[in-house]
């Protein structure tokens, strides 16, 4: 019984994919918190143009 087990390989490619997917994941996470302030600035200059360009009027 337990020999069979031992070579039982039906669960290990969805355990691969799970460790890969967190992996991925944690990477993805770790980028966007690193560019965090990049992106925070990027919206608010587009956001500050944008209510300077409404308040005078538009184009």
């Amino acid at each position: 019984m337990l020999r069979a087990f031992i070579k039982d390989q039906r669960g290990a490619t969805a355990i691969e994919y799970a460790l890969i997917a967190s992996l991925v994941s944690i990477f993805v996470i770790g980028a966007l918190t690193m560019f965090e302030a990049g992106f925070t600035d990027l919206f608010q200059y587009i956001s500050d143009n944008i209510s300077t360009e409404l308040s005078s009027g538009g184009g």
